[in-house]
């Protein structure tokens, strides 16, 4: 008996130590790169079992709020972050690019499927009111053989601060100087009409529950919920689907700043989908806690190199290469 209960006790503590040594790394911020975080996640706990990790998807508005406050370890944004946002932090930000995404403009229409072709110019109006049915002049010229009904379009966005919603209005206004000079580009915007759905997921939703709607999501949301998405004309003329590709090709040619805060949208290479942009994670140069410090900064390394193989299953195209390298730099940088 007393064999048993020293075993018992032995045990304990052994799981009591094995869980001392766990270093728990927490996060908030965008739902645009959540599937892809949650499985670098899981993949990494299997390289390192002493590191776990508890992430918030709550947009990359809350992510920029709480690693600004330093309620988490790292935040985590598709919009970068403002100059007075950067000032206001209480240490130097830095903005690590971790994959690129596309964001698709998906719609409910009864008997259109994917493929639908959209300019800039007439999704800026069509999120400005000015342009309110399916078969408006504007879309059936440049559909011709689909059958849009005479029905009314409903606009649905992000109701929450969004590194999408950011993604987003940035090429809008680069289409359109209406939508420039009414509305502009951020995280969060006074949007002249629409539904409000929270996350890429509740827009989703809002966009399958709604006939006649369209929105802006995600391109991994689009195609787990089967949700037909738009082919939208570049700044070459070209019609584009969004791709792993075409998403790749936007950063093909662009200039890549020191701080990595750099726009692809509306990109002049003729085979880029013109909505696309990396999704950055937010950490600090001067780590608070040395081993959470390292912890991340080790994961951060992985992710950018190995744990890229798991990218394209999950619909985000990987870094290119001379990123890779800027951002191995950067990460030499960070004192923990």
């Amino acid at each position: 008996m007393k064999r048993i209960f020293a075993l018992v006790v032995a045990m304990a503590m052994g799981a009591s130590f094995a869980f001392a040594d766990s270093t728990l790394i927490n996060g908030a911020g965008g739902t645009f790169p959540y599937p892809i975080y949650s499985k670098w996640f899981d993949e990494y706990t299997k390289v390192n079992p002493s590191v776990t990790f508890n992430y918030a998807s709550i947009g990359s508005g809350g992510g920029i709020k709480q690693i600004t406050a330093k309620t988490v370890d790292f935040g985590a944004s598709d919009g970068p972050m403002t100059m007075d946002q950067l000032t206001q932090a209480p240490g130097r930000i830095y903005h690590i690019p971790t994959v690129m995404g596309a964001v698709c403009v998906s719609y409910n229409v009864e008997g259109v499927g994917k493929g639908l072709k959209l300019t800039g110019d007439v999704l800026a109006d069509i999120y400005l009111g000015k342009i309110t049915k399916w078969n408006d002049p504007r879309i059936t010229e440049q559909n011709a053989g689909v059958d849009l009904p005479d029905t009314s379009i409903v606009v649905m966005h992000r109701s929450d601060g969004s590194g999408t919603t950011y993604i987003f209005t940035d090429y809008l206004s680069k289409v359109s100087s209406e939508w420039k000079g009414k509305v502009g580009k951020s995280t969060s915007v006074n949007w002249p009409l629409g539904l409000g759905g929270k996350g890429n997921e509740g827009v989703s939703g809002l966009i399958r529950q709604t006939p006649g709607s369209i929105g802006y999501i995600e391109l991994a949301y689009a195609k787990e919920n089967n949700i037909p998405y738009a082919f939208m004309k570049n700044q070459s003329g070209n019609y584009i689907e969004p791709t792993l590709e075409s998403t790749s090709k936007a950063a093909d040619g662009a200039v890549i700043p020191p701080d990595f805060r750099a726009s692809v949208v509306n990109s002049p290479n003729p085979e880029a989908y013109p909505i696309a942009s990396f999704t950055w994670l937010l950490i600090y140069k001067q780590m608070d806690d040395h081993v959470k410090g390292k912890a991340i900064v080790d994961f951060i390394r992985w992710a950018i190199t190995d744990g890229q193989k798991y990218a394209e299953e999950l619909d985000y195209a990987p870094l290119p290469p001379n990123v890779v390298a800027l951002i191995q730099k950067k990460l030499d940088q960070v004192k923990y």
